[in-house]
Parts: structure tokens; C-alpha cells; sequence
């Protein structure tokens, strides 16, 4: 059997579900895209245990093909070839032959039925609609706090609650904390679950920037995503993820609102003679004055000062600088407002835009 297919057409859908495809994998197979066609419509699916990518796709003729590929050289070949160049690919026992113009490539494949495909679990789940541009909005309000390769294991991820009416998603690396929030259409009873890095990392990549929905079903076990020709599947991770109401300080006193971009080109300033391990700047606080020092083991020092409107407790705090300007890149808020109770406690961080929207810092001894 052999199908037609343009370039153009396979070769984002292929880059989309081939960036999950681990490198190099004990199972060889998980190497490989899963590739199905029926009427008309190819089927990529790739996945590597934790989670699983299916997309779909237009060909230019119809047949029947059932059989799994390199994903690496597949994506190279269509890569390499002319744009617009039209794809022929026909199937012969054990091997794939993919012509294109004048040139011809046989690949070594591995039987369909021996793919591990993840299946929707059956039981309880909770529906959640929401749109693709204002769901990618959100996971980037986020995303930067996550741990990365924290042994506390639950903190590698994000947290998605569904409560009553509000979908909440928080991400922390136990130093820092980011939480956002919005309001969906119906009611719901509580449901929480983790959702892997890798997973969001994922999700943000594949989200367009339209008011087009993505559908997530949310069980115990796993959270599948339907959006466009797209289909998700990830596991979740099993932990207790950390009570965030308890971090997220109530009552600050001491308050100051900034331009978000000048706050950021200073700290940027200021850090580049911050310890290289440590990252740290010390943020002044006094009347109507914010200054930003920062010094490192050469004893060299970098200091900027910014004017405020201010006229709370005077404030000497540490912190790392690396955590400000993660969050002042990531929000595009013109203003953003930091709440102080004293030089030991955390900075909140808010934007008068988005009253759910919530950042935390913990000091550091400078």
C-alpha cells in the first residue's frame, strides 16, 4: 500500500510529536512514531511511557498503512527534502519506502502491535473546556517556578486543582512560588492532580494562540488534552504537592507599585556582578527609594537606584535575582506591585491587572 502526502503538511506535525521521542531508549521501539492511516488521514503517534502525542493529518491519497518508524530519521528526511516536495510512502513487509522527486529512502520498521499505546483510563473524570490561548497564558504564568530534577519529586511538575467554579494552577521549586488562576464555566467538585514538567513543557509548545478550545479530562491517574487535530495523554505524578495557601502571604504592609520594564533592566544590571552561585541582590527600602546592590567575591559591587512611591518601614532584603527577574519576564503587566512584611519574611509579588495572579519569594541572607 502506498499514500501521498506533502511536505509542508507532515513536517510540523511530525516536528510536534517527534519532540517527546527520547534520544536513545532502552526499548527500541520507543524510538520509533507509531504511523496509521485510514481514509484519508495519516496518524503520528508518538510516546514515552509518561505520556503520549497523536496527531492527525490530511494525505493526498488514501491507503492503508499500520507500522512504526524512526521518528529521528523520518524528521530529518522530510527536513532535508525541497519545500513542497510531494511524499510517496509505501509499505513492504518490514521496511518503509519513502520517495520523493528523485530521491528514495528505504527505513527498517518495527510491527505496529508491539507499540506501547496509552489508552484513555476508563472510570471518573472531570471536563474542563477552556481556551487554547488563555490556557497557554496561564501554564506561562507558571511554568518558570517549577523544580526541575528536585528529589522531592513533586515538586517537578505543576499542580492543577479544580475547584468549584475556578481551575487553579501552581508551580514551585520550594524557594519560590507562582500561582494563577481563572474562572471556568461550571461548577466542579475538587479535584487535584500533578502534572509532569515534561508534560507542560510539552503542552506550551503545542497551544496556539487562538480562541479555539482544548478539552482536559482530569482522572486519579492521568490528564488527557484534546485540541485541534491534537490529542494528549500524560500520567500524573503521584505525591502531595504542598499546601500553597499557607505560602501565599495575607496582609503585608509594606507596599510599592513599579514599572515592571525599568524594575527589570536594573535587576538585569545589577546582576551581572551578583555572585555567579549565590545570584544574590540586596533590595534598600526607604522613603520614596529602592536600591538594588549586588556584590560578588571579587568585592565588586553594582548599584541601582529606582524612585518609588513609598512611605512604609525602611527595608534591607535579600534575595536571588534570578527568581525577580524569571517573574518580571514572564508577566506583561505594565506595573507590578511588591508587598513586604519585614527583612525575613517573603516578598509577594502581584499585578494589578490579575488580582489571582500571585508570586512568592523567600528572602536569602546576603
Amino acid at each position: 500500500m502506498n499514500i501521498q502526502i506533502n511536505r509542508e503538511t507532515l513536517l510540523k506535525p511530525l516536528s510536534s510529536v517527534t519532540s517527546i521521542v527520547e534520544k536513545r531508549h532502552t526499548l527500541p521501539i520507543l524510538s520509533n512514531l507509531l504511523l496509521e492511516t485510514k481514509a484519508n488521514k495519516i496518524q503520528l503517534t508518538a510516546t514515552d511511557l509518561e505520556m503520549q502525542i497523536s496527531l492527525s493529518v490530511e494525505t493526498a491519497t488514501g491507503g492503508e498503512i499500520s507500522t512504526t518508524i524512526s521518528a529521528k530519521k523520518l524528521l530529518d528526511i522530510c527536513r532535508s527534502l525541497p519545500d513542497n516536495a510531494e511524499i510517496n510512502l509505501a509499505t513492504n513487509e518490514s521496511r518503509v519506502t519513502l520517495k520523493a522527486g528523485k530521491s528514495r529512502f528505504n527505513l527498517q520498521t518495527l510491527p505496529a502491535a508491539d507499540y506501547p499505546v496509552m489508552s484513555k483510563t476508563q472510570g471518573q473524570s472531570t471536563l474542563v473546556t477552556i481556551a487554547q490561548r488563555q490556557f497557554k497564558a496561564l501554564l506561562k504564568q507558571v511554568e518558570f517556578a517549577m523544580a526541575q530534577q528536585d528529589i522531592r519529586y513533586y515538586l517537578n511538575g505543576l499542580l492543577f486543582e479544580v475547584s468549584a467554579n475556578r481551575l487553579n494552577i501552581v508551580g514551585t521549586d520550594g524557594h519560590r512560588l507562582s500561582f494563577t488562576s481563572t474562572e471556568l464555566k461550571q461548577n466542579y467538585e475538587k479535584q487535584e492532580v500533578i502534572l509532569p514538567r515534561k508534560t507542560v513543557i510539552e503542552l506550551i509548545k503545542l497551544l496556539d494562540d487562538s480562541e479555539e478550545d482544548v478539552q482536559i479530562e482530569i482522572s486519579n491517574a492521568q490528564v488527557n488534552f484534546s485540541f485541534g487535530n491534537i490529542k494528549l495523554i500524560s500520567k500524573v505524578i503521584d505525591g502531595k504537592f504542598p499546601d500553597y495557601n499557607r505560602v501565599i502571604p495575607t496582609g503585608h504592609q509594606n507596599i510599592f507599585s513599579i514599572d515592571r520594564l525599568g524594575v527589570l533592566l536594573a535587576m538585569q544590571r545589577a546582576s551581572i556582578l551578583s555572585n555567579e552561585k549565590y545570584r544574590g541582590i540586596r533590595m534598600v527600602i526607604n522613603n520614596n527609594n529602592l536600591k538594588l546592590i549586588s556584590t560578588n567575591s571579587d568585592q565588586e559591587e553594582a548599584e541601582e537606584e529606582l524612585e518609588i512611591a513609598y512611605n512604609g518601614a525602611a527595608l534591607d532584603i535579600g534575595f536571588n535575582v534570578t527568581y525577580l527577574i524569571d517573574v518580571l519576564n514572564n508577566t506583561n503587566s505594565d506595573q507590578v506591585t511588591f508587598s513586604f512584611a519585614d527583612a525575613n519574611s517573603s516578598c509577594l509579588i502581584t499585578v494589578p491587572d490579575n488580582t489571582y495572579y500571585k508570586y512568592v519569594v523567600m528572602p536569602m541572607r546576603i
